[in-house]
């Protein structure tokens, strides 16, 4: 069981949707043994099980919020309960945001839910990832291993 479990959100073939899948690649190769690194489609019923066990969870994935394409956001899901201008991009009926609101209800949330957002341009099938999310990319991984740096933890070591 992980005490930091990383989960890229996102899928291969809708253009930059398959951004937060590409950062959890990225990351696999750059993390300790101990830090768990996920792939899911984006299904909000399958993300709860997926979050289910861990300390720390670091979501990934597109978002929409009328900003820059590439533009990077870090939000606290353990303490926010509003998504305010912020929209995770998904194509199911359950998406992440339900997702985290159900698993807060049903008292199965970790510890602590950070959700690092790249701003999206397209979602268009079988686009490749446009060259300003592609820069996004390059900068939520940095974040995100800055910020498993960071964790006093005696499970990552």
């Amino acid at each position: 069981m992980a005490a930091i479990r990383i989960i890229g959100i996102g899928n291969l073939f809708r253009g930059d949707d398959a951004v937060g899948l590409l950062a959890a690649r990225r990351l696999r190769e750059r993390v300790y043994f101990s830090v768990e690194v996920l792939e899911a489609e984006g299904d909000g019923l399958a993300l709860l099980d997926l979050m289910e066990g861990a300390d720390q969870v670091m979501l990934i994935d597109a978002v929409k919020s009328g900003g820059h394409p590439g533009t990077t956001v870090r939000l606290d899901l353990s303490k926010e309960s509003r998504w305010g201008r912020l929209v995770p991009c998904s194509t199911h009926a359950i998406g992440i945001a339900e997702a985290i609101d159900l698993a807060r209800t049903l008292g199965r949330l970790p510890k602590r839910v950070m959700l690092y957002g790249i701003e999206i341009d397209s979602l268009e099938s079988g686009a490749a990832l446009s060259e300003s999310v592609r820069g996004g990319l390059d900068s939520i991984v940095e974040q995100v291993l800055k910020e498993i740096e960071g964790i006093p933890c005696t499970k990552c070591i």
